[in-house]
């Protein structure tokens, strides 16, 4: 079993979750629900492992909330 993380973010145009792994070229998708969000990239990233091992061109470190007065 692999873990990878994503970023998940809501489209304000279209209002559904769009979410990518860093630095995993062509990691990405969209959906209305969490779940299916979910789904989607399990499915993604397995087909995208059938391909070979990924080089990953960046790694996510954490997400921080920056306060601006």
């Amino acid at each position: 079993m692999r873990s990878f993380p994503a970023v998940v973010e809501r489209c304000p145009e279209t209002g559904l979750l769009v979410a990518h792994v860093p630095g995993f070229a062509g990691a990405h998708t969209q959906a209305e629900t969490m779940g299916e969000l979910q789904d989607n990239l399990r499915e993604v990233i397995a087909m995208l492992l059938e391909e070979g091992e990924p080089t990953l061109s960046s790694e996510l470190v954490g997400v921080v909330q920056v306060q601006v007065a």
